[in-house]
């Protein structure tokens, strides 16, 4: 019996290893640039970039600050400084502008943990969904996490949030940080798959509202070449924002992904042999599903003919 041909075969056939690959490889030189920015300091005593991804300054003048951060710092009476308040702002802009989830897909070092557990699963043979849990459990978290900030006056989210523990860790040093995010690369690889990211975090929840406004997003202008392979469907990490998209001409539904769980992490552009999935406006739904609804060149002289001819 011959094994299942494996996801993203026909891709490389289509359009070399490269070119089915080339949104995955943007992203790690992406997620690795960064940390290596942070590491130059401490490592190299090369100081482009001081502090963490809670807060840093780039080149002695240009400040950033994590505005889910900065919101618990609010809410916990706290008040920040004037240059992290515009580092955050300025943060905000650039995900309201690129897709407030790509800070997930894009930047977020737990993220290469937890598409590691997720090559293990496959690797590993372990199908289904594993464990239920509702997407929308990462907002209650998000709103448990703002109102112990609130309650208790505190941070209380970052002395045990596995992403700034990590990133911390492997700037500052690790200790008891790797049982942590040992534990959601077992979650995800054991329990649930994309449970960590798809489920329960909390900034995944707060980009995610960043990214219901946001103009980039994902389309599948070319749905009507789609073959059914489901193979965007078992790489995408929230699976559930393609159908919508994907398959809801007949329902006068447009190709873009709008929904606010999409990452933007081009996986599904990269696994598509037939190029049915591209970056763009979340404006250029209009023009498509336009399109799809007029009838092809040539049916209006071909429906005449054939009246005048049954006449």
């Amino acid at each position: 019996m011959s094994a299942a041909p494996r996801i993203g075969a026909d891709a490389v056939a289509a359009k070399g290893w490269l070119g089915a690959h080339r949104w995955l490889l943007a992203r790690r030189v992406c997620q690795l640039g960064i940390l290596a920015l942070f590491l130059l300091g401490p490592l190299a005593g090369l100081w482009i970039v001081k502090g963490n991804l809670a807060y840093s300054l780039t080149l002695g003048t240009l400040h950033l600050a994590d505005p889910f951060v900065v919101l618990q710092s609010l809410l916990a009476r706290h008040v920040p400084e004037r240059a992290v308040v515009i580092g955050a702002l300025t943060v905000l802009a650039f995900y309201l502008a690129v897709g407030g989830r790509a800070y997930c897909a894009w930047v977020c070092p737990l993220n290469i943990v937890t598409d590691a557990a997720h090559w293990g699963r496959e690797r590993l043979g372990i199908t289904g969904q594993g464990a239920r849990l509702s997407p929308r459990l990462r907002y209650w978290v998000l709103g448990v996490v703002l109102v112990l900030a609130a309650v208790s006056g505190t941070l209380a989210w970052e002395m045990v949030n596995p992403v700034s523990m990590l990133h911390r860790g492997l700037i500052f040093g690790m200790g008891a940080g790797w049982f942590v995010v040992a534990a959601v690369f077992f979650f995800d690889l054991m329990v649930t798959r994309r449970g960590w990211c798809g489920h329960v975090c909390p900034a995944g929840a707060f980009y995610g509202l960043v990214n219901r406004w946001s103009p980039l997003k994902v389309n599948a202008a070319g749905r009507a070449a789609c073959n059914d392979c489901a193979e965007c469907f078992a790489v995408c990490p929230e699976p559930q924002v393609i159908k919508p998209a994907l398959k809801g001409a007949k329902l006068g539904i447009g190709p873009v992904i709008l929904d606010a769980a999409c990452t933007n992490c081009g996986r599904c552009i990269d696994v598509c042999s037939r190029d049915v999935f591209a970056f763009g406006s979340r404006f250029a739904g209009d023009e498509v599903a336009t399109r799809e609804r007029a009838p092809p060149a040539g049916a209006g002289a071909c429906q005449q003919s054939t009246t005048e001819t049954g006449s």
